[in-house]
């Protein structure tokens, strides 16, 4: 069952509140995904990290709200959203879309003073790297191809019209974000200071092993790197092993925290 935060909060929500612990873990989800997705995630970490995961506009109980289409956007509403969550150290863990968003959220958090505890991105490549990408100008046909290719979706969800026709824009609405951004330096050096980790999948078609390696480059900080068997969504048949790598990473950031 979707808890959401204190005061109504649209944006976050707790499936698993476990408030008396140390760390809060957020979760981001992909292009079109919804924070139901990290339900099982939450489940599992619960005994670690209070989670929390991030609800987009466009989707589920937030279908009827306008969408929005920069990662700008998403990421400074995040970012507005966790401000009162941030009473102890926060983690932000994304994958793909979500990725770049919490990459953006951790910088929004570091330039206010108070950077996160730790970054864990997954099936992304680094902001820097640029693609010329045009999948949210497709037809709905072309759009829904594209998501099945990279099997982030229910076949049973694509296969119902009317469910089709609720997702659709929210998925081209993603697609959108992620697909126009740009990163931007604002500093020489390396955007964090954080540590950051990396999760992909060995046969990613959307980023190469070598390619995820190349995220060493956006933080100062400590830096771990993990490749799974799978495609994009790995992260999802390889939910155990996911799930052992992050505990790991929580209890190392947590190993940076001044007792």
């Amino acid at each position: 069952m979707s808890v959401r935060a204190d005061g109504g909060e649209e944006w976050v929500r707790r499936f698993h509140p476990a408030p008396g612990q140390p760390l809060r873990l957020v979760c981001l989800p992909h292009a079109g995904g919804a924070a139901s997705f990290f339900f099982p995630f939450s489940a599992a970490l619960a005994s670690r990290a209070d989670v929390l995961a991030i609800q987009y506009p466009g989707r589920q109980d937030r279908r009827h709200e306008r969408l929005r289409t920069t990662v700008g956007e998403l990421a400074e509403e995040t970012h507005q959203a966790l401000l009162p969550w941030a009473d102890r150290p926060l983690v932000l863990f994304g994958h793909s879309m979500g990725a770049v968003i919490a990459f953006e959220v951790a910088r929004m958090f570091q330039r206010a003073g108070a950077p996160p505890l730790g970054l864990i991105v997954s099936g992304r490549r680094p902001p820097d790297v640029q693609r010329t990408e045009r999948v949210h100008l497709l037809g709905d046909d072309g759009l829904l191809d594209e998501i099945r290719k990279l099997s982030g979706t229910d076949p049973g969800v694509l296969d119902d019209e009317e469910v089709l026709r609720m997702v659709v824009p929210a998925i081209r609405a993603d697609y959108r974000a992620v697909e126009n951004y740009r990163y931007r330096p604002d500093r020489a050096g390396a955007a964090l200071d954080c540590p950051l980790s990396v999760l992909t999948g060995e046969a990613d078609p959307r980023v190469s092993v070598p390619q995820a390696r190349d995220w060493a480059a956006f933080s100062s900080g400590p830096f771990a790197f993990r490749s799974f068997p799978g495609g994009h969504f790995y992260l999802t048949p390889q939910r155990d092993h996911v799930v052992r790598a992050i505990l790991e990473d929580l209890t190392s950031f947590a190993g940076t925290l001044t007792p």
